[in-house]
């Protein structure tokens, strides 16, 4: 039995096997309802559901109503960008001549415990630098190398110092990694349903 202010209340009983072939109850499958009249909250750094549910509603076991206007987020705690897996972006620069060795960092990083998966960005960006051409001062647009790995793991087995490490050994200089989860993100805050 559910409680009243439960969001499984009118969701009806189903009857399903469980992992011993015995026959339980369970839930079926809630639908998402439709989210109108929204407001827009941009998440910042220890944010937490309850307080947000406690903020918007006055009640912080609302913060269900939170999850389901964005459902784009997997769990509760990705929402608020507090998320045991997370993805960085860790901007690289070469140490010397030499090519970009990607295959041998990326095989560092992925056989790290806890990294789930690498991507490597290399590309050049379009960029206006001002030079002295003859007596005369102008902007002039060159190529500079934008190059970075976009690792994703789970920050419980691997701190962000040791991705660094690892990709230090291979030759590349790292820059601050930017943490591409949901701080700055704006999500949907619904408007307050009485009944």
């Amino acid at each position: 039995m559910a409680a009243k202010s439960s969001r499984y209340r009118l969701v009806p009983d189903v009857t399903v096997p469980d992992a011993k072939g015995r026959t339980v109850r369970a839930k079926e499958a809630r639908e998402l309802p439709d989210v109108t009249g929204t407001y827009a909250h941009t998440v910042v750094a220890g944010d937490r559901l309850d307080r947000l549910a406690w903020t918007y509603y006055g009640d912080p076991l609302k913060f269900w109503r939170i999850c389901d206007a964005n459902p784009e987020f997997l769990s509760p705690l990705a929402l608020i960008g507090q998320e045991p897996l997370i993805t960085a972006r860790i901007p690289v620069t070469l140490i010397g001549d030499e090519a970009p060795r990607w295959t041998e960092v990326t095989a560092k990083l992925r056989a790290r415990i806890g990294v789930e998966s690498v991507i490597v960005v290399d590309d050049v960006v379009l960029t206006p630098v001002l030079q002295d051409i003859g007596d005369e001062r102008v902007t002039v647009t060159v190529e500079v190398p934008d190059r970075a790995l976009v690792v994703t793991y789970n920050r419980v087995n691997v701190a962000e110092r040791e991705l660094a490490d690892l990709i230090e050994t291979v030759g590349f200089k790292t820059g601050p990694p930017g943490d591409l989860g949901a701080v700055g993100r704006q999500i949907i805050i619904p408007v307050a349903v009485t009944g």
